[in-house]
C-alpha cells in the first residue's frame, strides 16, 4: 500500500480548518452557571461602575446566568453590548434598561487640583486605582487607567471631580476596546487582591497584639495577691491595648474638618469673584444625580451647604444611625 502524496486524502477525523472541527470533535455545550458567568462577564466593559445595580461585573455576570439578572442592565456595554448578551444567551435585543442608565460617550474623571484637599476618599472609591495621592495632599487622575465609572464624584466633600467626556459621540464599544476592557478587569482584580492582603495583615497584627495583651495579662493576674483587683486591672488594660485613644480620634476629625474649612472659604472667594463651580460643566445626568445624593447626605450628617456658602446657619441633624464620615 502506497502513502498517499502531499496534500492528498487525510483521515476523516482531521480538522478541516476551512470548515471548523467535524462533528465527532465538537465540544459538547456547558450549561452550568459557573461556565455561562465566564462567558458573559467576557463580554463586559470592566468597567466596575455598579450601574447594573451589581457590586461589579462578575457580580452581574453570574447573576445573568442564574437567571436573576436581565442582560440590558450596562449602560457602558451599550447597544452593542445587549446584543452580544443577546447572541451568547439565544435571547431577543432588547433596549437598555434606562433605571440603569443610558448609553454615553466614556468620560474620563478630572481634579481641580485648586479645591482638593486630600480625603482619599475618591481613591477609596475607585475600582480600578486610577488615582493617585496621599492624604493631605492633592489627588490626580491616571487618565489612561480611569474606566469613567463616576463613582468617585459622589464621595468628594468639596465637590472638585468633574467627568468629561473624551470619546465625541462614539458610545458603548464603539468608545471602549477589548484591550482597555481586559486591561480594567486586570487593574480591577489586582486591587481587590491587594484589598484582601491588607485586611488579612491588619487582621494578623490585630490577633498578635490581643494574644500579647491576653498573655501580659494573665502573667500579670497570676503573680498577683489580690487576684480580683489584679484581674479587673489587667482586663481594662488589654481593652485599652486594643481600642484607638479618644484623643487620636478627635485630632483626625479636627485635621478633617479643618480641611474642609479650607476648601469652603476657597469656593467662596470664587463665587465672590464670578467664578462657578468648575465640575458643573458636561455633566450627564446620572452624574447629577450621584452629586445631589452627596449633598442630601451631607446634610443629613450636619454638613450644611450653607457652611460652604460661608455662613453659620446650624445644618438639620439626621437619623442617627447614619454613618459618620471616614
Amino acid at each position: 500500500m502506497t502513502t498517499p502524496p502531499h496534500g492528498g486524502a487525510q483521515d476523516t477525523h482531521t480538522q478541516d480548518t476551512t470548515r471548523g472541527p467535524p462533528s465527532c470533535c465538537k465540544h459538547k455545550p456547558v450549561n452550568d452557571s459557573r461556565t455561562l458567568a465566564d462567558r458573559i462577564e467576557d463580554l463586559l466593559p470592566q468597567t466596575q461602575c455598579t450601574k447594573c445595580g451589581y457590586d461589579g461585573c462578575r457580580p452581574y455576570a453570574e447573576a445573568i446566568a442564574a437567571g436573576t439578572a436581565s442582560y440590558n442592565q450596562c449602560p457602558p456595554g451599550g447597544a452593542e453590548g445587549v446584543a452580544r448578551l443577546a447572541k451568547l444567551l439565544g435571547k431577543s435585543v432588547i433596549p437598555i434598561n434606562p433605571d440603569n442608565g443610558v448609553e454615553r460617550p466614556r468620560p474620563v474623571a478630572f481634579i481641580d487640583e485648586s479645591l482638593c484637599i486630600g480625603c482619599t476618599l475618591c481613591m477609596q472609591a475607585c475600582p480600578v486605582d486610577a488615582i493617585v495621592g496621599a492624604p493631605k495632599q492633592m489627588h490626580t487622575i491616571v487618565k489612561d487607567l480611569c474606566t469613567g465609572c463616576d463613582l468617585c464624584v459622589a464621595p468628594c466633600p468639596v465637590d472638585c471631580i468633574a467627568m468629561i467626556p473624551v470619546t465625541g459621540t462614539a458610545t458603548g464599544w464603539d468608545a471602549w476596546t477589548q484591550a482597555q476592557a481586559d486591561e480594567a478587569r486586570g487593574n480591577y482584580e489586582r486591587r481587590q487582591a491587594r484589598l484582601a492582603s491588607e485586611r488579612d495583615a491588619a487582621e494578623a497584627r490585630l490577633a498578635a497584639r490581643r494574644a500579647a495583651a491576653l498573655s501580659s495579662a494573665s502573667a500579670g493576674a497570676a503573680a498577683s495577691t489580690s487576684g480580683t483587683t489584679q484581674g479587673a486591672a489587667s482586663a481594662a488594660a488589654v481593652q485599652s491595648s486594643v481600642t484607638p485613644a479618644d484623643d487620636a480620634q478627635a485630632k483626625k476629625k479636627a485635621i478633617i474638618e479643618a480641611a474642609l474649612e479650607r476648601a469652603r472659604r476657597k469656593k467662596a472667594e470664587m463665587a465672590q469673584q464670578g467664578d462657578g463651580p468648575r465640575n458643573t460643566a458636561n455633566v450627564s445626568a446620572d452624574v447629577q444625580a450621584q452629586i445631589d445624593a452627596a449633598h442630601a447626605r451631607r446634610r443629613r450628617l450636619g454638613i450644611d451647604e450653607s457652611a460652604q456658602d460661608g455662613t453659620d446657619t446650624p445644618a438639620p441633624r439626621g437619623d442617627k444611625n447614619e454613618d459618620t464620615p471616614a
